[in-house]
């Protein structure tokens, strides 16, 4: 067996060498990155993951973002390989009912997503708007884009600590109650079809009912999800409480005025918008407080430029994350457990 990578992250300088791969850490960054003295296959990769499972999984938790580089990795079929080995045991989580436009691409992956280039996505918590989610993502740069695309990253502890404390005591006492419109159209990844990936309404409100949602079906066979939950969470392992919401992203003013305009010749109101937000017992969310969160999650951004062949595993709960838009073709895979 490999000489372990046996040290802490306390303990890190910018760079420690450990047996045949290089640690870079800045603690005040993500992510931590693992790469090989020289280029190694994906059999050299899993194996040493396998080996060195549980050790990769404690470190994880210091920085919460994980960013294995230097490996040649070539097709999806490679991703899958390394996400099983670090993934152990636990199974693949699904993306059935979630938010955001994306692709299956089989065996249990997907597309990162599908919203055009154009579009910056904020930092977020993957699925922290319903009753079970992911703990851990990962994922894969199969084609870097010419420009742009960075990975956005950010420290969910640090984001609660970075906003208001009046602000955050309102979010976690009123909690936050999500609100989303699912069309019966297709074709636009915004469908209840597409959504839940089933053509079955019963099975879709199955899944959605799993999920901690309450349903309602309206005039159309539009599908209505109504589901309160904590603004906050806290980490099992290592006790932290963390920020683990999307409030901010829900909320009608994320979106840019052409798109709210848009949005708004389409739907009539903005209780029809595909995404809605309110405090859990109903109450409007303060304009001021919308400004503290995403205060605290610009001052947290980091950007993450890809590199073909680059895996980043992510602790959804520590970490939140999202995307900067770009040009030329870009291909994010992604996987969960």
């Amino acid at each position: 067996m490999r000489e372990g990578l046996h040290i802490s992250l306390r303990e890190l300088s910018t760079v420690d060498r450990v047996g045949p791969v290089m640690l870079t850490c800045d603690l005040d960054a993500l992510p931590l990155t693992l790469e090989p003295d020289r280029r190694g296959t994906i059999a050299d990769l899993v194996e040493r993951i396998a080996e060195e499972r549980a050790e990769l999984s404690r470190k994880l938790l210091g920085p919460g973002a994980l960013l294995l580089r230097g490996w040649r990795m070539e097709n999806l079929a490679d991703f899958m390989s390394v996400v099983r080995a670090f993934a152990g045991e636990r199974p693949l989580f699904g993306y059935a009912g979630g938010a955001s436009p994306r692709s299956a691409l089989g065996d249990g992956s997907y597309s990162s997503t599908d919203y055009p280039p154009h579009v910056a996505l904020s930092l977020h918590n993957e699925l922290s708007y319903t009753a079970v989610h992911p703990r851990l993502l990962f994922f894969a740069c199969l084609q870097a884009p010419e420009a742009g695309g960075e990975t956005t990253l950010g420290d969910s502890r640090r984001i609660l600590h970075a906003i208001e404390p009046q602000a955050a005591a309102r979010f976690k006492q009123r909690h936050v109650r999500y609100l989303r419109n699912l069309s019966p159209f297709g074709g636009a990844g915004y469908s209840w079809q597409e959504a839940f990936e089933t053509e079955d309404p019963v099975e879709a409100e199955a899944r959605a009912r799993a999920m901690g949602a309450s349903v309602e079906w309206q005039a159309g066979g539009w599908l209505r999800l109504s589901q309160v939950r904590p603004a906050t969470a806290t980490h099992p392992e290592t006790g932290e409480e963390v920020w683990f919401n999307q409030a901010d992203g829900f909320h009608p003013s994320a979106l840019d005025p052409v798109s709210y305009a848009q949005a708004l010749a389409f739907a009539g109101s903005e209780e029809s918008f595909r995404l809605g937000v309110t405090y859990g017992d109903g109450g409007e969310i303060a304009a001021g407080d919308l400004e503290e969160v995403r205060a605290a999650v610009r001052n947290e951004t980091r950007p993450h430029r890809w590199r073909e062949g680059d895996v980043l595993v992510i602790d959804n709960l520590l970490v939140a994350h999202g995307r900067r838009p770009f040009s030329g073709p870009r291909k994010i895979v992604l996987a969960m457990v």
